[in-house]
């Protein structure tokens, strides 16, 4: 059998829906019939080390013995941008195809899964003028940026929110660059396949629930005392890893601006919003199987998986 025959499988679904355990589940089931199946982590978060209970990081026994890719590689002062989560999560799959193995990628934000599997460029970057238009969002703030942008290129800022500092300086630098920037993200077209997407769905009160308890969980496992350690470390000079659900309300906590329980009850609010983004995102993609969690999810993917296998396609 090719390589470029063996599917690259996509576990889609919002926090708290059970997508890392589907995931060893499926890895488990194949594993049993002889056949390699890996984890690849798509999860900006889960990248990096230190940053554990308020991830909810896979531990190694939740792991049961299924390898696992991209977990724990960066520092938290490194930046797990898109582009650099495709690169990574591609040479996985990669590594993976060249030795047989099935790759079951799960976690995380649907932007990074659509630019792992998808064709998905990323415009030109230069870090001398990145450093500089960061600097004006600093000391001018994002709606000076964005009056910028609507002089230079007004059918781009059209796409942008005024607010979205980040993609603001994105697209003023790619502007610099090369002329040309795109507010609007690519369309839905593989470039690794054949590829099977699924997602898990569930009522909106059950996943409400499993969220609350899964924060009340990160609490009682120590979170507070994990972001107070990181940020000894510099968690709050990481571009990307400060930004994290938890992280975040923990450090607005231990910088005073609320109290313990007011930081913990955000989390929940907006890990729910969160949730209820990744799943606006995910519908809109057709491709998606979706299922019900539970041990039916896992076979449902296995029979899909078993027969692509035989078929080679």
């Amino acid at each position: 059998m090719s390589d470029v025959s063996i599917p690259v499988v996509v576990i889609n679904g919002p926090t708290a829906s059970g997508k890392t355990g589907l995931a060893v589940d499926v890895a488990l089931a194949m594993l049993g019939q002889g056949q390699p199946a890996e984890v690849v982590n798509t999860d900006s978060m889960l990248v990096y080390r230190g940053m554990d209970i308020g991830t909810a990081k896979p531990s190694l026994d939740e792991r049961r013995g299924v390898r696992h890719h991209l977990i724990d590689i960066l520092q938290i002062t490194d930046e797990a941008s898109v582009a650099r989560l495709q690169e990574l999560a591609r040479a996985a799959i990669a590594d993976c195809r060249a030795r047989g193995a099935v790759q079951i990628l799960v976690g995380g934000s649907a932007l990074y899964v659509h630019a792992i599997v998808d064709e998905f460029s990323f415009p030109a970057t230069d870090p001398v003028l990145r450093a500089e238009l960061e600097a004006d969002l600093e000391q001018e703030g994002a709606a000076a940026l964005y009056a910028r942008l609507v002089e230079r290129a007004p059918e781009v800022a059209a796409g942008i929110l005024p607010g979205n500092g980040r993609r603001i300086v994105r697209a003023l630098e790619a502007l610099e660059l090369t002329g040309t920037f795109s507010s609007q993200l690519p369309q839905w077209r593989y470039a690794l396949e054949p590829v099977l997407q699924y997602g898990l769905e569930l009522p909106r009160d059950e996943l409400d629930a499993r969220i609350a308890e899964r924060v009340e969980a990160m609490w009682r496992a120590g979170l507070v005392a994990e972001v107070a350690e990181l940020e000894r470390q510099g968690l709050r000079n990481g571009r990307t890893a400060s930004r994290a659900i938890g992280y975040r309300q923990v450090l607005s906590h231990l910088a005073g601006e609320c109290t313990q329980d007011e930081a913990k009850q955000a989390t929940i609010q907006v890990t729910r919003r969160f949730a209820r983004k990744q799943l606006g995102w995910l519908r809109r993609d057709q491709r998606i199987v979706w299922l019900q969690p539970g041990p039916e999810a896992a076979e449902a993917i296995v029979s899909d998986l078993q027969g692509r296998l035989r078929h080679g396609r």
